[in-house]
């Protein structure tokens, strides 16, 4: 299925961001835990420390924001998720791996949909979901499961 991206959007890149209330750990979670790369980081800066973050690579980025004193951000939902599609089940299993292996354990999914077509869910600090899933959106349909 091929889709076409609005000729009057030019775009190069993509950031979405969303604020964080536990910088350091949601670094560490991001960073160390889960391995993405960190394309810019900044203190202090106009009361804000940020983190972006590439998915995959520089084209597309997460931004995670802290500001105030003390930093409030929405309650976390089962439907805040970051999905990370990944090349198959055993992607997965690597990655799923190298969680618990950093004391992380899945959590439940609130949709029935991941854990049928073979997803794992983690949490990060936040409590806001990070789903592995094993097929590339787009590129392949859903596993059957």
């Amino acid at each position: 299925m091929a889709h076409s991206w609005p000729s009057h959007l030019d775009v190069g890149a993509v950031r979405f961001a969303r604020p964080t209330a536990k910088y350091d750990e949601v670094l560490v979670f991001y960073r160390d835990v889960l391995g993405l790369p960190v394309l810019a980081q900044w203190r202090g800066h106009q009361g804000y420390d940020g983190v972006v973050f590439g998915l995959p690579g520089t084209p597309v980025h997460m931004e995670l924001l802290q500001h105030g004193d003390p930093p409030r951000i929405p309650e976390p939902h089962p439907e805040n998720q970051l999905v990370l599609y990944l090349r198959g089940t055993e992607a997965v299993a690597v990655a799923a791996r190298r969680l618990t292996e950093q004391g992380r354990s899945p959590v439940p999914a609130a949709n029935p949909y991941w854990p049928e077509h073979g997803a794992v869910v983690f949490e990060d600090p936040d409590g806001w979901q990070v789903v592995l899933a094993p097929w590339v959106f787009g590129e392949e349909p859903p596993p059957a499961g």
